[in-house]
């Protein structure tokens, strides 16, 4: 999931930064908000909860993780279910808690920790676990990516596109999320030449189906992956997540979606003015921002293996090569700011470079092979 505090703040950070000079508008809210980020769905230990602190508007600056808070999750059977903070300012669920369809959960909060530097407790409203289809197909197509240069040889990405349909016509609002892997290749005889890195979605994908004459999706645009990364050059994989939403979290998600894709002006959405469903039991006019979202999930992976024109090498000679040495010559700094990438024995010479992350591919990834790996073609 996008996170929303990366919507919320760097986005606002980038509207500023877009003007010649800075605007703060005149605002109450000169103090530290609380921002929560929180999805329970009906998979086992799916309760995920992130606390963090906004900064007062006009201070360019990280969120601050609030730790040391009580979290709890209750379901209309009066049933509490205490999450557990496993880093700071991330709070997880047991691994047997699961959420009903058809129940409703409240999320409630009590901060207590001298970074936020407030004791206040916070609920959402209740919300209902809602069904949601199974997305129907996942599928790619190669897109030309145009150049001006007529010489220049061509280059392709890849489109991702999505179908999913409600037979019961129910499911009017989705939400999807992703969760990428790729594997990468070192072109230079290392021990470790061979790894693969992962990544979650970094785009708000929702979409309504009201205006259709039924809940069916057709080709929705899910991901765009450009030739100006290395995901395609080995093999590429996907698992998708697909939520059912409300109307009020549907129109939550959009107001993000939108502030994230407008470039800024005077009048455009500002962060405080997308509410979500929380509150503060003690002083209802303290702003909160985020979102408890609760839905069931439905997921399907797409492999994608397969030649695109024009993918670039991170780790081509001019990125990765340092010098050549000859003769088994000295090598200062060798193995602290200085690698080995070739040791060629005849004729005697070794080519030397000093990133690490050329001579070395557990630097940007790992080693270990994803359990789901070879399930795909």
């Amino acid at each position: 999931m996008k996170q929303i505090k990366e919507k919320v703040f760097i986005i606002f950070i980038i509207l500023l930064g877009s003007c010649i000079s800075q605007f703060i508008p005149e605002t109450k809210e000169s103090q530290e908000i609380l921002v929560v980020e929180g999805l329970l769905t009906d998979q086992r230990g799916s309760g995920i909860i992130k606390l963090s602190s906004s900064l007062p508007l006009g201070t360019i600056s990280n969120a601050i993780p609030v730790s040391g808070s009580i979290v709890t999750i209750s379901d209309d059977m009066g049933t509490y279910f205490q999450l557990f903070e496993t880093e700071p300012g991330t709070y997880v669920s047991q691994s047997y808690i699961r959420g009903v369809i058809g129940r409703f959960y409240t999320l409630h909060i009590k901060t207590n920790t001298p970074s936020f530097n407030k004791s206040f407790n916070y609920e959402s409203l209740p919300m209902e676990m809602k069904p949601v289809p199974p997305i129907d197909n996942i599928y790619y197509e190669k897109v030309t990516i145009p150049d001006n240069n007529k010489y220049a040889l061509p280059k392709e990405g890849c489109q991702i596109y999505l179908d999913t349909h409600d037979p019961s016509n129910q499911c009017k609002f989705y939400r999807w999320e992703y969760d990428e892997t790729w594997e990468f290749r070192l072109p230079y005889t290392v021990p470790n030449n061979i790894c693969w890195v992962s990544a979650n979605s970094d785009k708000i994908n929702v979409k309504s189906t009201t205006a259709l004459a039924e809940a069916r999706i057709v080709k929705y645009p899910l991901n765009f992956i450009s030739n100006t990364t290395d995901r395609l050059k080995i093999k590429y994989s996907a698992l998708v997540k697909q939520y059912s939403l409300n109307e009020d979290e549907y129109l939550y998600w959009e107001k993000l979606k939108s502030l994230s894709e407008q470039v800024g002006g005077l009048y455009d959405l500002i962060p405080s003015s997308v509410s979500g469903n929380l509150f503060c039991t003690y002083d209802p006019s303290l702003k909160v921002l985020g979102y408890f979202s609760v839905s069931a999930v439905s997921s399907s992976r797409i492999f994608i293996k397969d030649n695109f024109a024009g993918i670039v090498n991170p780790y081509n000679a001019d990125a990765c090569v340092a010098d050549t040495i000859f003769d088994g010559g000295f090598i200062p700094n060798l193995n602290t700011t200085t690698w080995v990438i070739v040791d060629n024995f005849m004729p005697s010479y070794k080519v030397i470079t000093y990133s690490k992350e050329c001579a070395d591919c557990t630097v940007r990834g790992t080693n270990q092979e994803p359990y789901f790996w070879r399930y795909g073609k």
